[in-house]
């Protein structure tokens, strides 16, 4: 591909689910876990192949980003609005900046493991060739019903066209999508800025009106006209030309404390330990500690992640680690997250 590769990274999230690691002063992607340095540096270090590396960030975490990874370029969104306005600012900014690009989208707080570059240079090359918009699928190894699913239509080599997006399944339904070869969508994305503009400044379109002030040079105005909205349902579910492009290594959106079981080596007892907690456990089996200089004893408990930071504690049963979700907007709306 004879066009730059920008890759776009985002990191004006705070990763709630994580709570109390991440906070509002201290988003999940700041976070060292499930490997060395933070998500955000790996993040960063992984999409180093590209012709420019950007982080996208509000700013609140700006400082701290520019510190994480100085070798980047950070671009401050002006005002944190989720990943719809987010990447529709980042994409405007990058067609300013480069001839032609592809832009390479991928969030700042997964777990990756494997070579990314291979497929991220072919669904770019998906996205410059096709003009379609590119998602990144991972074939799952379990019925989950954290994520989204991505079914696929016709297969066309490289990639295949997007049927449909669904929404997190219940149970059952996430089963009936795993067997039928469904996609989870791991929120890796590629377009030209030309296909994601038609997109997105459709005139039916949730981020219409940010599209007409940033070309009219308001971005101020265009945030502000705007409401919080995902790029999944702002601009890919409602586009007619995506294409889904195979997601061929071990991959995790580290969402809830019950995803470090699935990246962390275990004792004997099934447990694992992250961050710089110490354990003693007795009669206790299959749990989740995650600490910041603290210790932790566990008695006859089972299937239990136990997290302690900045003198707050949270145990939650790692089936019901998705509704610290609900914990953490009781904390919001009393100023206390």
């Amino acid at each position: 591909m004879d066009r730059p590769l920008v890759a776009v990274v985002l990191a004006g999230g705070v990763g709630s689910r994580l709570y109390p690691a991440s906070r509002r002063h201290r988003p999940k992607q700041l976070l060292a876990l499930g490997g060395e340095g933070t998500l955000l540096e790996r993040t960063v270090a992984r999409a180093d192949f590209a012709d420019e590396v950007v982080v996208s960030t509000r700013p609140a975490f700006a400082d701290a980003v520019r510190e994480a990874v100085p070798e980047a370029s950070v671009l401050v969104e002006p005002a944190g609005k989720d990943t719809g306005p987010a990447l529709a600012y980042a994409t405007h900014r990058v067609a300013e900046r480069f001839d032609d690009p592809v832009v390479l989208a991928l969030p700042s707080d997964h777990h990756v493991e494997g070579e990314f570059e291979p497929t991220a240079r072919r669904g770019a090359r998906v996205a410059a060739e096709t003009g379609s918009l590119v998602t990144f699928g991972v074939e799952p190894d379990r019925p989950d019903t954290g994520y989204g699913y991505v079914e696929p239509g016709p297969d066309r080599g490289a990639y295949a066209e997007v049927a449909a997006f669904h929404e997190k399944p219940d149970a059952e339904t996430a089963r009936r999508y795993v067997a039928a070869g469904y996609y989870w969508n791991a929120g890796i994305f590629a377009w030209t800025p030309a296909a994601f503009r038609d997109a997105a400044g459709a005139a039916d379109a949730p981020l219409s009106p940010l599209i007409d002030a940033l070309d009219r040079g308001d971005p101020e105005a265009g945030f502000a006209a705007v409401d919080p909205v995902s790029v999944d349902y702002a601009v890919f579910e409602r586009a007619t030309d995506v294409a889904v492009v195979p997601l061929d290594i071990a991959w995790d959106d580290l969402g809830s404390w019950d995803a470090l079981r699935r990246i962390l080596p275990a004792d004997d007892a099934g447990t694992v330990v992250a961050g710089d907690a110490s354990v003693r456990a007795v009669d206790a089996t299959n749990n989740v500690v995650a600490g910041d200089d603290v210790h932790v004893s566990l008695v006859g408990v089972d299937d239990l992640a136990v997290v302690a930071y900045d003198e707050r504690i949270l145990v939650v049963p790692t089936a019901a680690a998705q509704r610290v979700r609900e914990l953490v907007a009781e904390l919001d709306a009393e100023s206390e997250f």
